[in-house]
């Protein structure tokens, strides 16, 4: 309602004339849409859910079938590296899946026309989609240590940073593919080779090649492996350890959103946000 004439303005006219879009709900939206998404389709949740589990079952059971007792010796590797491969899956899948999917619903130009910008719109479904990983890969975590009477050490001020990190690199991986969804539309294919892709990184021998440390996830793999199997705390771990993991993360990180804006750029640039 406008104001009488000289007099102040108020919040409503504030409104009225616009202002900052409010980042607050703009995380709010997200969340909700999220949620939404994971409680309205709960067989497609459930089986997602049960597939990955699934998987470590029939990794865990049949290596004891075929290694029997010696699988022990490495059942805190396992354990761990399948902790890994599932927040990164959900990291990366969803932030690279979701590209194709606002396509699909037609809602993706929409995302584009938000007065946040692209690149804080896509930025917060990143930090939405790293807490469902933590919350994914959490409950996973509890039910393999539940099913192999394997318990790790959980420390949250050392495991947090560490995972947070190592997913640093996930998710710029994650923005260098959803700029390829952009352009090429149907990637999907490339999207379940480089999830598989993600099991040679976590298991990297970093401990016996150094030059390893310089892949995506490899470095905190062995760090958080370290964390969680051996119960080595963050403020006992080497400095040059961390600075390393901070600035490869950083750099996988940076380089992906980089690729992402120049994609967006060209699909905007040739007319193919429409597309599908």
């Amino acid at each position: 309602m406008a104001s009488a004439k000289g007099a102040e303005p108020t919040a409503d006219d504030r409104g009225e004339r616009g202002s900052a879009p409010s980042v607050l709900a703009l995380i709010r939206v997200v969340l909700h849409k999220q949620f939404l998404l994971l409680v309205r389709y709960p067989l497609n949740t459930a089986s997602q859910f049960a597939t990955i589990f699934a998987f470590f079952l029939a990794i865990f059971y049949g290596g004891q079938a075929v290694a029997g007792a010696s699988l022990t010796d490495s059942l805190d590797g396992l354990i761990v590296g399948f902790f890994l491969w599932t927040m990164s899956t959900v990291a990366y899948a969803g932030l690279s899946w979701n590209v194709t999917r606002e396509a699909q619903w037609g809602t993706l130009e929409r995302l584009f026309m938000s007065p946040h910008g692209i690149g804080r719109v896509m930025g917060v479904k990143t930090a939405v989609n790293v807490l469902l990983s933590f919350l994914w890969g959490g409950v996973m975590l509890a039910l393999m240590m539940a099913v192999t009477g394997q318990v790790l050490a959980v420390d949250p001020l050392t495991v947090v940073p560490l995972l947070v990190l190592t997913l640093g690199s996930v998710v710029g991986i994650g923005f260098a593919f959803a700029g390829l969804a952009l352009v090429f539309k149907r990637v999907e294919n490339l999207f379940q080779l480089v999830q598989f892709a993600f099991v040679g990184l976590i298991a990297a021998p970093v401990g016996e090649i150094p030059a390893l440390r310089l892949l995506p996830m490899s470095h905190g793999s062995y760090l958080t492996s370290q964390a969680m199997a051996e119960g080595i705390p963050l403020w006992g771990m080497p400095a040059w350890e961390l600075g390393l993991l901070l600035a490869t993360s950083t750099a996988y990180l940076l380089a992906g959103y980089a690729c992402f804006h120049l994609a967006q750029r060209r699909s905007r640039r040739e007319g193919l946000l429409g597309q599908y």
